[in-house]
């Protein structure tokens, strides 16, 4: 399965998010489908989006669930210095 999320330019985010966020969400999405290889891809776009190739709807649910998650505790795995 492969996951690709995309980030707004107009909405920077801090030094060094994008890079964390892409290791948290492998993390999340490595305990929720470890049957398959994920690969997790963020990077900035023209709009927010994601995409999840090689799953079903109920995959893409999960995975949207996880990033929603994901992103509401940032403050939990994201510091910054």
């Amino acid at each position: 399965m492969r996951v690709e999320v995309t980030v707004a330019k107009t909405s920077p985010l801090p030094a060094g998010a994008i890079d964390a966020l892409s290791q948290e969400l492998i993390k999340r999405i490595d305990k929720q489908f470890p049957e398959t290889a994920n690969s997790v891809s963020v990077r900035y776009a023209g709009a927010n989006n994601l995409t999840v190739m090689g799953g079903g709807k109920e995959a893409k649910e999960t995975v949207t669930a996880i990033l929603q998650e994901t992103w509401e505790s940032a403050d939990d795995w994201f510091i910054t210095d």
